[in-house]
């Protein structure tokens, strides 16, 4: 089994990062399909102050390739994603249009 490990920062407003924390105490159903209809076995996102940090863990089925195409072509994903970006902004050295970033692993004991 394979981890990632993405972040992401919240606009720094404690009314939506709340908003935020709501929406993900309950995601939608179809949210929940896409991810784990994607190989993602295991899926947790942890909050400090207004930064995020996600930890994926996935089968042999997994690519973020075809998550992303399966993603674009989902009705109600795009619409949770663009409902998602009214509380994210991206990092300062994200590429135009990305939201989660991939993080380098640099240790391990």
């Amino acid at each position: 089994m394979k981890k990632y490990c993405l972040t992401l920062d919240l606009k720094d407003d404690p009314a939506l990062i709340a908003e935020y924390e709501k929406y993900h105490v309950a995601i939608w159903p179809e949210i929940h399909q896409s991810i784990t209809g994607s190989g993602i076995t295991n899926m947790e996102i942890y909050r400090y102050d207004n930064r995020l940090f996600m930890i994926m863990e996935v089968d042999d089925t997994f690519s973020f390739e075809k998550k992303g195409v399966a993603d674009a072509a989902n009705p109600k994903v795009q619409e949770w994603e663009t409902l998602m970006w009214k509380y994210q902004q991206p990092l300062k050295n994200a590429l135009k249009g990305e939201k989660w970033v991939l993080m380098n692993k640099i240790f391990q004991l």
